[in-house]
């Protein structure tokens, strides 16, 4: 199977959040707690030795999701065409009836679940609507300092290299995140 990834340069990342943004308006997202894209803002040290960075934070879109293995109605699946994982709120059970195994299985914290009692999970799809067109999901055309970029994950890798750690992310070998990294040194 195919599998899709995500590359992501945290020394190019200045944490403006337009990709968080952008993706937030795209879908429509009211205001409040659930956002598919995540910045995570990363401070060390003290004065004069300070460290800065800032880690973007979507669904992996992992080779072996652990969303999916715990979902008790299996509302989440793997595409085979592309790997993404996505979820299918028809089968949800929602935020009232599910124990939310998703949420608390995956380390990224990616499935989302609004405020409200009856709220569906969602999540970033790594907006697979835009790649079926052959455009690029919006959070890498709206980054204005270029740190994102979408693609099969064996061509990231062969153009940016295997790594797989950055600052304020740790890796799962087990769950295989699709995600390669630039990090940013201190």
């Amino acid at each position: 199977m195919p599998q899709l990834g995500l590359y992501f340069d945290q020394t190019r990342c200045t944490g403006c959040y337009t990709c968080a943004v952008a993706c937030k308006d795209w879908y429509d997202l009211e205001a409040g707690p659930v956002n598919y894209l995540r910045i995570r803002s990363i401070e060390k040290g003290n004065f004069p030795d300070l460290f800065a960075a800032y880690l973007a934070s979507p669904c992996y879109h992992c080779l072996q999701p652990p969303c999916l293995l715990v979902c008790p109605s299996k509302a989440i699946t793997k595409r085979e065409a592309d790997g993404l994982v996505v979820v299918d709120s028809n089968q949800c059970l929602g935020k009232k009836e599910c124990p939310q195994k998703c949420l608390k299985a995956c380390p990224w914290k990616a499935p989302q679940f609004g405020p409200a009692a009856e709220a569906k999970m969602q999540k970033c799809e790594l907006c697979w609507e835009r790649l079926e067109e052959g455009r690029q999901p919006v959070c890498v055309e709206a980054c204005p300092m270029f740190a994102l970029e979408v693609g099969p994950l064996e061509e990231l890798q062969r153009k940016y290299g295997q790594t797989t750690e950055a600052e304020g992310f740790k890796y799962f070998k087990r769950f295989g995140p699709a995600v390669i990294f630039k990090p940013k040194r201190k």
